[in-house]
């Protein structure tokens, strides 16, 4: 059952469900040491993920594109929000790089939201995508973006590019979507998701779409089991649902944490509901064990 807290306090004692294992691997520090030495940043860094000292002890990483500083202020996101800078012209040749280095087979491309730029970093985007297989044909590329306020032709620019996977998170349930994030709409994010896989059917290939529910910020189960419905409608067939867990003083209280077995239970719902894959539970993150997913598996993608 879910575990009620005091939402005024932010130090609050964590259940015994929420464990972070600390690095004990090489493979950790070779992973670390070649994003630094290429310069990258990786939303497992920048949005203080419970689970980077796993991912990294096994050579992965999630690449996040487009700088470190985000042009929306989410309640819930660790990512700096300031005036962003000038985007890097090699950032692509270096993200490659990396996946070249580390051999790998899967790969996750997230970005900052970009509302400054006029396609929303759609370009470097794509940019990325095509350097990224340029060293690797058969890599599977996973996207993870933000909403580009909505602009088809912006989306348009990212599926041309051909990703494999198409990731964005409605991150919670209607009702609390305001509250919870900065700039963007419950019902655009929808459309999004269902114009990626429209887009991608015109252009001549297939593509999963994958969305996330983070849980433990008041929704009810109700709510979650609506947000389920809403994402079979547009055609989304991957779903991530985790614990939220609050980065600072600053950002939104946790509400309750869920436990194990109220995550098994929505994941097998999910799974009712018609979602080909979903990972379901306390630390599971939008891209956490995201080359469980196999693509070519799925009959819609």
């Amino acid at each position: 059952m879910p575990v009620k807290i005091d939402p005024r306090l932010h130090k609050e004692k964590k259940p015994p469900w929420i464990r972070v294992k600390l690095p004990n691997t090489p493979v950790f520090w070779d992973t670390k040491g070649l994003i630094d030495d290429l310069s990258l940043v990786t939303v497992c860094e920048e949005a203080h993920c419970p689970n980077r000292w796993e991912c990294w002890g096994q050579g992965t990483a999630t690449f996040m594109i487009a700088g470190e500083r985000c042009t929306r202020a989410c309640g819930f996101c660790a990512v700096d929000t300031r005036r962003p800078l000038a985007l890097e012209a090699d950032e692509p040749d270096r993200v490659a790089e990396a996946v070249k280095r580390l051999k790998l087979n899967h790969v996750v491309i997230t970005a900052v939201a970009r509302d400054d730029l006029a396609d929303g970093g759609a370009c470097h985007f794509a940019d990325t995508i095509r350097k990224v297989r340029d060293v690797n044909p058969d890599v599977v590329i996973e996207v993870l973006v933000p909403d580009f306020l909505g602009r088809e032709d912006a989306l348009w620019i990212v599926m041309e590019a051909q990703p494999r996977i198409f990731n964005h998170n409605i991150e919670t349930v209607e009702r609390l979507s305001d509250k919870v994030r900065s700039n963007s709409e419950y019902y655009r994010s929808l459309q999004v998701l269902r114009n990626a896989r429209k887009f991608a059917s015109e252009l001549g290939y297939r593509c999963a779409t994958k969305s996330g529910i983070m849980l433990g910020l008041g929704e009810k189960r109700e709510e979650v089991l609506k947000a389920m419905d809403d994402l079979r409608e547009h055609e989304v067939t991957v779903l991530t649902m985790g614990q939220y867990l609050r980065p600072s003083e600053k950002h939104l209280p946790v509400v309750e944490y869920i436990s194990p077995d109220v995550f098994d239970d929505l994941g097998n719902i999910a799974k009712d509901k018609g979602f080909r894959h979903v990972a379901s539970g306390p630390l599971v993150r939008s891209s956490y064990h995201a080359a469980d997913f196999k693509p070519e598996l799925d009959p819609l993608a």
